[in-house]
């Protein structure tokens, strides 16, 4: 087996990668024990066909196309791992020579990581970040905990409130005629919330349990269902029930019984102290991005088409992924919304572009500095990710093979270098 190739012009490459003979041979007698049980003909049982009477029957390429494929899938990921090119792309294949008896050749055409032309980091500007903690912030915080720890009380001696949980049966028309999904049964809806048609939650406040009353509302213009855009629709509604949210008397004694501190002011000074880490490293997060944003503008870098194209699949395979923790598949999903997966592929191009000059750049940057991974840095992040999953820091290691163990030392590498970024910048 071997492998050549040839660079191209942007950032582009072809790559020859020859499979001797023999082995192309066995990977058709491997298809035809695949496959032999469809074949039937005169002479023979079903299955028991002898390969060279198939062969002699529907031609001697009858096996060559899933053989290619077998063996481009065992031998291309194999052959590139040891060769001087940064591919960055899935491979455009060509077979160059398929005949029986004959080395089977085929040519893979790939884009290679473009260089970048850095700009100067002591020029990047950026506007200042604020990380200071005011006291709205950690009362924030404290009602946060707090709701944690809340319960639902039924309201029966008021009417209906912004916060309370509303209850409701629902139907909705337009020009008196119900339409399809506007209708709902013992529905739980949080008045404030805005998870309803604007002015739907509003027109609840002031109701009573056991009201029946509509509500007045017009579609919005961008509505998703088309057919209801910009149409005004009445909505029969009862309310069946309310609830509020009590939260617990914040005290030194329900503090004592929930926590690790005595008193309110210790367990405040602390949530201040989170509030404020929280704060800062979120800070510190977009001082980075804003630097490197900067630093992309101020750079240059040619990307490859194909390059661009694997990124987009990528974004939109992981968007597929998120699905489908949500019960839903990406076909369903574009079904659902009129799309194709072109529109998607325009619609992330952007982002997709931006995500790559972002990553090249900062590597370059890692490189420029020569940043290096020490242990102590991989060791204290296996120490974070041992917190964070509540396991063994000996079992993160032996769950970690060498692949992923590089992965995270890119990882690290890539932080310090976007934090070095940083660092040059200066604030406008």
């Amino acid at each position: 087996m071997s492998l050549t190739y040839e660079k191209l012009e942007g950032n582009m490459a072809e790559l020859t990668i020859t499979v001797p003979a023999e082995d192309f041979k066995k990977a058709c007698v491997d298809v035809y024990n695949r496959q032999k049980s469809k074949f039937q003909l005169d002479g023979f049982r079903k299955g028991h066909v002898p390969m060279q009477f198939i062969e002699k029957a529907y031609g001697p390429a009858v096996f060559f196309e899933d053989a290619a494929n077998d063996l481009i899938n065992k031998t291309y990921f194999e052959e590139i791992k040891d060769i001087d090119l940064d591919i960055v792309s899935n491979p455009e294949i060509s077979l160059n020579q398929i005949e029986k008896g004959k080395d089977f050749i085929y040519k893979a055409k790939v884009a290679t990581k473009p260089p970048v032309e850095l700009g100067d980091l002591k020029k990047i500007k950026i506007e200042k970040v604020d990380s200071e903690v005011t006291d709205e912030d950690v009362e924030k915080e404290i009602e946060s905990k707090l709701k944690a720890n809340s319960t639902k009380q039924d309201v029966t001696d008021r009417a209906a409130q912004e916060k309370d949980e509303a209850t409701i049966n629902f139907e909705g028309f337009v020009d008196g005629v119900a339409f399809e999904g506007g209708k709902g049964e013992k529905y739980p809806l949080v008045l404030g919330s805005g998870s309803f048609i604007p002015g739907f939650e509003d027109q609840i406040i002031g109701k009573n349990v056991g009201d029946s009353f509509d509500v007045n509302v017009t579609f919005p213009e961008n509505y998703q269902a088309e057919d209801l855009a910009g149409k005004e629709a009445v909505f029969k509604c009862e309310l069946l029930g309310l609830k509020e949210t009590v939260l617990p008397t914040l005290d030194d004694e329900y503090i004592s019984d929930t926590t690790d501190f005595e008193t309110v002011d210790e367990w405040k000074a602390d949530i201040k102290k989170q509030v404020t880490e929280r704060k800062e490293q979120s800070a510190q997060r977009e001082r980075e991005s804003k630097a490197i944003d900067a630093l992309v503008e101020m750079s240059k870098v040619e990307l490859p088409e194909p390059m661009i194209v694997y990124q987009q699949e990528k974004m939109i395979d992981n968007f597929g992924q998120q699905l489908m923790y949500q019960g839903m598949n990406l076909e369903q999903y574009l079904n659902m919304t009129g799309q194709t997966r072109d529109d998607m592929r325009d619609q992330v191009r952007p982002e997709a572009e931006k995500q790559i000059k972002r990553s090249l750049v900062i590597e370059a940057v890692a490189e420029a500095q020569n940043i290096e991974v020490s242990e102590e840095d991989t060791a204290a992040e296996i120490e974070k990710m041992a917190k964070q999953y509540q396991m063994e820091v000996d079992k993160i290691k032996e769950i970690m093979g060498e692949e992923q163990m590089e992965s995270l030392k890119m990882d690290i590498k890539m932080q310090k270098a976007a934090e070095y970024i940083a660092s040059q910048a200066k604030e406008k």
